[in-house]
């Protein structure tokens, strides 16, 4: 199981701010393309991630009980 924790618009696009993916190994990259797909989720390619605290590449694994966020681009002024 991984925790994905969502933040700014992809809370609002998911309808919550945390999802539970039953998967035991996947890359960076195969989650962002599930949860495009399983949760209607846009734009994930832009989007900053961070496995257990730490930032992650597309390439990199995610292990059953890690914790990855989701983190798009703020803008401000």
């Amino acid at each position: 199981m991984i925790t994905v924790l969502l933040f700014a618009q992809l809370q609002e696009q998911a309808g919550k701010e945390k999802i539970i993916v039953e998967a035991d190994d996947l890359k960076v990259s195969e989650l962002k393309a599930l949860l495009e797909s399983s949760y209607k989720l846009s734009q994930l390619d832009h989007v900053m991630t961070a496995i257990n605290e730490e930032y992650a590449l597309p390439t990199d694994n995610i292990f059953a009980g890690d914790t990855v966020a989701l983190i798009p681009p703020v803008s401000g002024g």
